[in-house]
């Protein structure tokens, strides 16, 4: 069985990449955690989820700098995930940082408008299932 883990970067009161993080987490058979809680990955992913959104329109600091940071030997494939208003512009950098240093990255992502996160919760978990 492989190996995975949820990672999620989320700087707003509403908790919406959080909120995705969980639902791929459960069944994912485990944790969703913020890249603030726990900066660099313990032990080796099979499967990394990963996200986050843009914050006015940019990829938010702390993931970058978690993405330039993660170590390749530390993880097989990275799945993304993003949440936001109209930008999915988080998706198309991270893909980059990561095909640069040499990480296999899912083509398929997630995404998730800011306004309807309630009704993406399921296809979020269905969205998990198919990419562990």
């Amino acid at each position: 069985m492989s190996k995975v883990e949820v990672r999620y970067c989320s700087r707003t009161k509403f908790g919406n990449t959080r909120r995705i993080a969980e639902a791929i987490a459960e069944v994912a058979g485990t944790n969703a955690v913020s890249i603030d809680d726990e900066p660099k990955l313990t032990e080796k992913a099979d499967v990394l989820f990963l996200g986050g959104a843009p914050y006015a329109n940019i990829m938010a600091p702390e993931l970058r700098q978690y993405s330039e940071n993660l170590d390749p030997a530390m993880v097989g494939r990275i799945v993304l995930f993003t949440t936001s208003n109209w930008s999915r512009r988080t998706v198309v950098a991270l893909k980059k940082i990561f095909k640069g240093k040499g990480i296999t990255v899912s083509d398929d992502y997630f995404y998730a408008h800011m306004l309807n996160i309630d009704g993406k919760l399921e296809a979020a978990k269905k969205f998990g299932a198919e990419n562990c």
